[in-house]
């Protein structure tokens, strides 16, 4: 044998076979993985025409998929706009990142999508899954076909059934998740409902729904949130005092309150900076206290009504600010309730929106005495102990699929290894 024959037969024994982690037992004997960019294993879909945001309809035959979240951006009954060849097709979104499998007859709305029909090679709900778990990052507004396209993809075989067994798994995780998702929102829309009951409506002074203590107790009162609650200021921590991970108090940043919330959690817990008590005597700040409500008050994050209360006396950004209870005037979890109905973003002002101290003092509320406050409070608590209760168990079904994607996919590093 020559040097040279010698040398690419070490090379090819010295390359580790593309395999998962894990694998079904009736594939455990297969044949290794083979790889292969995007762009050569699909093909774009074209559609017949575009539906413009303006003619999106409540209701109809067919679903209208575009780059947002939702799953279903809005319904029409235009059968031109149709496409249904090659079903089930991926939606990417080219500038959102957002991947969709759909599998029943569509039609593309807007602009910024593109639909990917899988070739021979790798079955469409497998690959879907494949680039779900090693999603493109978004970088700012910017179109990511190009990235995308040029991603690696390990898969099996496509006529061993190994692809299918795969997705398969992983689907019927993600109808596990879809239908906890869908408990967390029917359980939102109800306390939404009943805090529509629990809370007098415009023009009224009295909620249709009262406890059978509170339905002789009269008129709720009128006035500011100023009457009720101190609003509290944050303050701007020079950047080389961030990212200490302990201290004598959290620092929460509008981030930390995004990220209680789509935990389901009423209270936060957690913060991704901390102060020392010199830093907070040399820079003049005051801590606020526990049991404030702290919520954004400038930016696009205002719209979303982010906010949390605070379990300790803690500091926070000067974009939050904060509202606590004046004693023998409300109580805590009511001040929160309110917060949760009132429309910041009508209230703010400037190109970028933001609501200042006083226009905060100054919004309309209407409140019964404490007592009444801390029933309607216990009540509304419950649920949404229940509400985080059922976020984390979804929650844990994502990270569960996570686990389960890292074992059943191939690993770049190993392959590079």
């Amino acid at each position: 044998m020559s040097s040279k024959t010698q040398t690419t037969a070490t090379k090819e024994e010295a390359t580790p076979a593309l395999v998962p982690k894990l694998r079904f037992p009736e594939f455990r004997a297969a044949k290794a993985w083979e790889s292969g960019k995007v762009d050569d294993l699909v093909d774009t879909v074209t559609p017949p025409k575009k539906l413009p945001t303006s003619i999106y309809a409540s209701s109809g035959e067919f679903p209208i998929i575009d780059q947002s979240q939702s799953a279903i951006c809005g319904w029409t009954d235009d059968n031109e706009a149709l496409i249904q060849e090659g079903l089930p097709l991926i939606v990417f979104g080219d500038h959102t990142c957002i991947l969709k499998l759909i599998d029943r007859p569509f039609a593309q709305g807007a602009d910024g999508i593109k639909i990917l029909k899988s070739r021979s090679k790798v079955g469409t709900p497998f690959l879907f899954q494949f680039l779900s778990h090693r999603p493109v990052v978004t970088e700012e507004y910017k179109r990511h076909y190009s990235i995308l396209k040029e991603k690696v993809v390990f898969f099996p075989e496509f006529k061993s059934g190994e692809q299918q067994k795969i997705a398969e798994c992983l689907s019927s995780v993600d109808e596990l998740m879809a239908a906890q998702a869908r408990k967390v929102d029917a359980l939102k829309t109800h306390k939404k409902g009943l805090m529509q009951q629990l809370f007098p409506r415009e023009g009224e002074t009295q909620p249709r729904l009262r406890f059978p203590e509170f339905q002789n107790a009269g008129d709720w009162s009128e006035g500011r949130l100023g009457d009720i609650a101190t609003v509290l200021q944050g303050y701007g921590f020079p950047e080389r005092h961030q990212g200490q991970k302990s201290g004598n108090y959290p620092f929460y940043k509008v981030s930390d309150i995004s990220r209680s919330l789509a935990a389901g959690k009423v209270f936060i817990e957690e913060s991704a900076n901390y102060v020392n008590e010199s830093l907070l005597k040399e820079l003049r700040a005051k801590p606020i206290p526990e049991g404030t409500t702290v919520f954004a008050k400038i930016g696009e994050a205002i719209r979303s009504n982010r906010r949390a209360i605070t379990t300790v006396p803690c500091l926070i950004d000067n974009n939050a600010a904060g509202v606590k209870r004046i004693k023998g005037k409300a109580t805590d979890m009511f001040i929160y309730l309110l917060m949760e109905q009132i429309s910041l973003i009508d209230h703010a002002g400037g190109v970028v929106p933001a609501v200042n101290k006083s226009a905060i003092e100054e919004i309309a509320v209407k409140f019964p005495e404490p007592a009444e406050q801390e029933r309607i409070a216990s009540c509304l608590s419950s649920l949404d102990t229940l509400i985080t209760a059922e976020t984390q168990k979804h929650e844990a079904l994502k990270t569960h699929k996570q686990g389960l994607m890292q074992q059943l996919f191939p690993s770049p590093e190993e392959v590079e290894a």
